[in-house]
């Protein structure tokens, strides 16, 4: 029995160091940088969608019945516009995000919202709309149903609906037509953005990669890029530099800051945030006022008048806290359990962050969203 108290005592020790060892906020490269040049690009393009069943535009919208002459017009049939009625078309803007490294042929999804009075797409087709980027090219092209996710019904007196029946997805509807050079495979070095600039993660992050590589290839030129020179091996095989790079395993570092959103009574602390010794003392306030009218009525067939006199009955109520010492807290635990010991709803505890940031006694940074 002894000797399985020890072998268990054993590994428990095993497993506390291996636990000590790793990083509490490692992160992969993968996950905290982007290659510049290496992004998406939003479209954006005017269409129309057809087929709908009376829930198109209404004749308030001009540019629609504009539209559908104009598409006629393209299509060798001269119609006037004041005949045409669009109770089954609407107008729509239809958005894309043409990932990198698009090749033409592909397919990728476009989003359909309405921009009349419509009041639903389901059912509907969207015709061939071409979609721009912000030079003004066309690189894609939409054309599909239109999938809304959701319906609207209803009649003179009540309605439902679920979602919004005014904005659809075409899926894999916009085929891409041009493609953008990026020039990756040109390179002789890779320039790395942060996605949360910070000095000490950008350091830790130019050392582990000149830890792999055993060479100086990465430098951190501000805290929120790194220039990756390429190194010997890799002059033809970019796409293995940067899987090489990749999975590398970081500790990540971030300003101590404490995000408040009052709407919902949120609060989340970060890791650093610290608390000096500062004494606390809430206390809650409640009036309560209630109104009771006393109403005096005169004898039956009499010639006297009815009298209300209000009777208002107010009371107070405060409570009565304590003046209370929070030490100096050394981990976000200490701080936890100091701000819990005055018992307070996470409502007060803004109010009590608030203080103690106007106090000096919070050394992190407080947001309010």
């Amino acid at each position: 029995m002894k000797s399985k108290a020890s072998a268990w005592r054993t590994v428990i020790l095993i497993l506390a160091l291996l636990g000590l060892a790793v990083p509490c906020q490692s992160a992969r490269v993968k996950d905290i940088v982007s290659i510049k040049g290496v992004r998406n690009n939003q479209l954006v393009g005017y269409g129309l969608v057809v087929g709908l069943d009376g829930t198109g535009d209404g004749k308030k919208a001009r540019f629609t019945i504009q539209s559908m002459a104009s598409m006629l017009e393209k299509m060798g049939v001269t119609v006037d516009s004041g005949q045409i009625q669009v109770s089954n078309v609407a107008a729509v803007m239809v958005t894309a995000t043409l990932p990198p490294f698009a090749r033409a042929g592909s397919r990728i999804d476009a989003l359909v919202s309405s921009i009349g009075d419509a009041k639903s797409l389901q059912g509907g087709t969207l015709l061939m709309t071409p979609l721009k980027g912000a030079n003004g090219r066309v690189y894609a092209v939409a054309q599909g149903p239109v999938n809304t996710g959701g319906f609207s019904a209803g009649g003179a007196g009540s309605s439902v609906q679920k979602n919004f029946p005014t904005v659809g997805r075409v899926i894999n509807g916009a085929l891409v037509e041009r493609e953008i050079d990026t020039g990756f495979g040109k390179r002789n070095k890779l320039t790395l953005a942060l996605h949360t600039p910070d000095f000490t993660t950008a350091y830790r992050v130019a050392g582990t990669i000149n830890r792999h590589f055993m060479m100086p290839v990465a430098k951190a030129i501000d805290a929120g890029t790194l220039s990756v020179r390429v190194p010997g091996g890799y002059d033809d095989n970019l796409v293995g530099l940067v899987a090489a790079i990749e999975p590398l395993e970081v500790e990540t570092d971030s300003r101590a800051k404490v995000v408040i959103n009052e709407r919902t009574g949120t609060v989340v602390m970060g890791e650093n945030v610290r608390i000096s010794t500062i004494a606390i003392a809430h206390g809650n306030l409640s009036i309560v006022i209630k109104e009771n009218p006393d109403v005096s009525q005169p004898l039956p067939f009499s010639k006297g008048k009815t009298v209300v006199t209000p009777n208002t009955d107010i009371s107070v109520k405060e409570g009565g806290r304590q003046l209370v010492v929070i030490p100096r807290g050394v981990s976000i635990g200490d701080v936890v359990r100091a701000l819990n010991a005055l018992g307070v709803s996470p409502r007060d505890l803004i109010a009590i962050f608030q203080a103690i940031k106007a106090a000096g006694a919070l050394q992190a940074d407080l947001e309010v969203i």
